[in-house]
């Protein structure tokens, strides 16, 4: 086996980077500008170019995803307790509770791994203000039900769709459903502008809360403090870096799918021989194949092979892992059975646009050759 070690790290994640002569082209548009935060024109170039893409009716960029998802908590004015799911990044779960919030942890189901709209409805109380789910690896929550839901509950729904660019359901863009949407524009995302994120939302109002509130709460138009904000304002080098990135993103999503069927076609025996499960996008869903993770029959032989892959330069990731729930620094009620096995059994694999096909196939065969040794 030593014979198929790489001889360069393969990391579960690279970001999409442009030709460097792109991005320059707009550092001398920013050096010529003078102009590096606080509403740039590059920022605002690349706002009307993402609402379009993403084909929403708005669009607010932040500095990060994290601080945008704290934002659209806060300009709910929400209270009491958020509906949520235990299986996702700890950024869902620390939002919530810096807005003085309770999370409360509703199953997944065993399929996509997403908030279970059959577990949510008997958590409501008169404390309950809202539900946030996550599309979870970009493959989207049942969002007809969870509309069903907090429509009949007259509760708002902010989705964490950090994983979810450039995915539509039925047709229908993603950032569309919900009261707002979240997106990350981190450096490990399909696309990237370094570090970054927006918010899309049909209200038009919220826009003025939006621009005030990334402002350290000081109203676009009176200039005075209104609210109690923060400081989560896109700046010029990461409007930059989203500009020329747009420009590949497509392509990149396509190649991304070319890895993930190479993938999938290398693990099938070990799929159909019950060794692992591959979480597949569902039908009616255009996705943008972020990541590529399979499920172990047992946490003994995901840490195995967790453990085992650094030996030949491949390094995977337990994602995620804890469920949040599980978290030391919290204290929560630990009552979500299959978010539990999911993550004692999940492991996400290398995927990434310098990613060869054959560099897959050589990592399938890793695997299936350790498991084999099991």
């Amino acid at each position: 086996m030593k014979n198929l070690k790489f001889n360069e790290p393969i990391f579960v994640t690279r970001p999409l980077l442009p030709p460097i002569e792109e991005y320059e082209k707009k550092l001398n548009e920013i050096w010529d500008n003078r102009w590096l935060t606080n509403n740039g024109p590059l920022e605002r170039q690349l706002q009307d170019k993402l609402k379009e893409f993403l084909d929403v009716d708005n669009i607010e960029l932040f500095v990060n995803g994290h601080t945008s998802l704290e934002v659209a908590i806060k300009a709910l004015n929400l209270t009491g307790e958020v509906i949520t799911t235990p299986f996702t990044f700890a950024s869902t779960t620390q939002a919530i509770i810096n807005n003085n919030l309770t999370p409360v942890y509703a199953d997944v189901d065993s399929e996509y791994y997403n908030l279970n709209p059959d577990n949510i409805e008997e958590l409501i109380t008169d404390e309950t203000s809202a539900i946030i789910p996550v599309h979870v690896f970009g493959n989207p929550c049942d969002v007809e039900r969870i509309t069903e839901i907090a429509r009949k509950h007259d509760l708002k729904v902010i989705y964490d769709a950090a994983h979810a660019f450039g995915v539509s359901v039925n047709g229908t863009p993603i950032g569309n459903y919900g009261d707002i949407s979240m997106f990350s524009f981190h450096a490990t995302k399909v696309f990237n502008t370094i570090e970054g994120g927006a918010l899309t939302f049909s209200d038009d109002d919220l826009t003025y809360k939006f621009k005030a509130l990334k402002n350290f709460g000081i109203t676009p138009d009176k200039e005075e403090v209104q609210y109690l904000g923060v400081n989560a304002k896109m700046n010029e080098f990461e409007a930059a870096m989203g500009l020329v990135n747009l420009d590949h993103v497509v392509d990149a999503i396509v190649t991304r799918k070319e890895l993930y069927e190479k993938y999938l076609e290398c693990l099938a025996d070990l799929e159909n021989e019950g060794e692992i499960k591959v979480i597949r996008p569902k039908k009616e869903v255009d996705y943008n194949y972020a990541y590529f993770t399979i499920k172990l029959n047992s946490s003994e032989k995901r840490d195995y092979i967790f453990e085992k892959l650094p030996e030949f330069n491949v390094h995977a990731k337990k994602y995620f892992y804890p469920p949040c729930n599980e978290f030391p620094v919290y204290d929560f009620e630990k009552n979500t059975p299959i978010a539990k096995d999911i993550s004692d059994t999940i492991l996400s694999l290398p995927i990434y646009l310098s990613l060869s096909v054959e560099d897959v196939e050589r990592i399938c065969k890793i695997i299936e050759l350790l498991l084999r040794d099991l």
